[in-house]
């Protein structure tokens, strides 16, 4: 969800964001977008501003945020958990399981992060669909929705395209 809010916020360029149209893109309730802003602040990805005209909006530029960056702001580490209660002691399994696992989680853990740190939100905003058919476009300025019968690649960070009728999914995640 942060990389979608984050996203978003990379294609609105410097229009800054009301929780209630990210909200509406994620498909979420905007309380939940606040509380996810609040840590990307706390991880300087992104800086917001109260008021009528506030919103938010990246707190650098798109090919300077990493997925990774996003990850640590947002998810407890590690990929995979283990055993929410200690395994049985007198168990040969159970008395060293715990120690070989974290060795495999350690290495998982490493993979994605070298994933995930090869990866920019301006690389995921490229990566969109350039042409996207029948759906909504949520006007960024304003609650306005405006119908359109095919969009390809929005020429202006006004209009982001919010819903596709097509399977009731998001057009842009």
């Amino acid at each position: 969800m942060a990389v979608h809010v984050l996203t978003l916020m990379a294609w609105a360029e410097d229009e800054p964001l009301k929780s209630e149209h990210v909200a509406e893109s994620v498909n979420t309730n905007p309380v939940v977008i606040r509380r996810m802003l609040c840590e990307l602040a706390e991880s300087k990805l992104v800086v917001s501003q109260t008021g009528a005209m506030g919103g938010s909006k990246l707190a650098r530029q798109p090919e300077k945020i990493t997925l990774l960056d996003i990850y640590q702001a947002v998810e407890t580490r590690g990929v995979f958990s283990l055993h929410r209660h200690p395994p049985n002691r007198h168990c040969p399994v159970g008395v060293n399981i715990g120690t070989v696992l974290n060795e495999v989680l350690d290495e998982v853990d490493s993979a994605v992060e070298r994933v995930l740190a090869n990866i920019t939100i301006k690389d995921v905003v490229s990566r969109l669909k350039p042409c996207v058919s029948t759906g909504f476009v949520l006007l960024l300025r304003g609650v306005q929705k405006l119908e359109f019968s095919r969009v390809c690649r929005c020429e202006t960070a006004l209009y982001v395209v919010c819903k596709s009728r097509m399977k009731g999914r998001s057009a842009i995640e």
